[in-house]
C-alpha cells in the first residue's frame, strides 16, 4: 500500500472537521474522493500533505508515519500536493513559478522545467507572462505542473476542474489518464462527478466529515442508491 490513513480526527480550532476517516491508495491507481461541497474533501487532502494537522489516527506513506511532519518534508517523501485554490506566486512568471519548486526537487526523477512544458505545451507560450495574469485553466495547469517538478510518488489533486471551461476540463482530464498511463499513483479529490468516475479505479465517499461508502467504480456506479443519497445523482 502506497497510502494508507487510517481513524483520523481533523480540527479547525474546536470545530471536529473529520471523523475516523480511514482510506487507502494502492501504486498505479487514480482513486476519488467523492462528495458535497463542505463535506470534508480539501480537509482530507490538507490532512494528508500536513497543512491541517490530525489529533488523532494515522497516516503512513510508503510504510513510513507521516502524522506531524511538515508539508515540505512529505514533500520531499514523495508527495506532490496541486491545491484547489491554486495559489500560484501571482507576481512571480510562470517559468519562475517552477523554478523555486525545481531548486528542491528531486534530482534523479523524469520531472523537470522542460518536461512540464512537453506535458503542457500551452505553459511553454507564456512562459514569461506574471502568473497573476493567466486564466483559471492556465493557472490550473501550472499547478499541477508545479507539483509534478517535486518528482511525487502520489499525486494529490484538490478539485482540478472547478470553475474551468468544458474544453480546458476535457484538457485536464486527459492529461490526468497521461499520467496514469506513465504509472503515477493519484488520489483525486473532484466536485465534477462525471470526471471523477471516468478517471478513477476506486471511490470513497465522504459526506459530513465521515466516510459512508468505499467500492470500485463498476460498484458505486451500480448503487443507485447510494448515488442518490449522498451525490445526488
Amino acid at each position: 500500500m502506497l497510502l494508507e490513513v487510517i481513524g483520523i480526527h481533523t480540527y479547525y480550532d474546536l470545530s471536529h472537521i473529520l471523523f475516523d476517516i480511514s482510506l487507502s491508495v494502492e501504486p498505479g491507481e487514480i482513486v476519488c474522493l467523492l462528495g458535497r461541497n463542505g463535506a470534508g474533501k480539501s480537509t482530507t487532502m490538507k490532512s494528508i500533505i500536513g497543512l491541517t494537522p490530525t489529533r488523532t489516527g494515522s497516516i503512513r506513506f510508503k510504510g513510513a508515519e507521516c502524522k506531524g511532519k511538515k508539508p515540505y518534508r512529505l514533500a520531499r517523501m514523495g508527495i506532490g500536493y496541486a491545491p484547489d485554490d491554486r495559489r500560484v506566486f501571482a507576481d512571480l512568471t510562470v517559468s519562475e513559478n517552477l523554478e523555486i519548486v525545481g531548486q528542491r526537487a528531486l534530482q534523479n526523477g523524469p520531472w523537470n522545467q522542460d518536461a512540464v512544458y512537453d506535458f503542457f505545451p500551452a505553459l511553454r507560450k507564456i512562459h514569461s507572462r506574471r502568473a497573476g495574469f493567466l486564466s483559471g485553466g492556465e493557472q490550473q495547469m501550472l499547478t499541477i505542473g508545479r507539483a509534478l517538478m517535486t518528482n511525487p510518488d502520489l499525486l494529490l489533486l484538490d478539485e482540478p476542474t472547478e470553475g474551468l471551461a468544458p474544453l480546458v476540463v476535457r484538457m485536464i482530464e486527459e492529461q490526468i489518464r497521461e499520467l496514469k498511463h506513465r504509472g503515477m499513483t493519484i488520489l483525486l479529490a473532484e466536485q465534477n462527478q462525471k470526471t471523477a468516475l471516468s478517471l478513477s479505479d476506486r471511490a470513497y465517499i465522504i459526506d459530513n466529515g465521515a466516510i459512508r461508502y468505499h467500492g470500485t467504480i463498476d460498484d458505486l456506479t451500480a448503487n443507485d442508491m447510494v448515488r442518490q443519497k449522498y451525490l445526488c445523482l
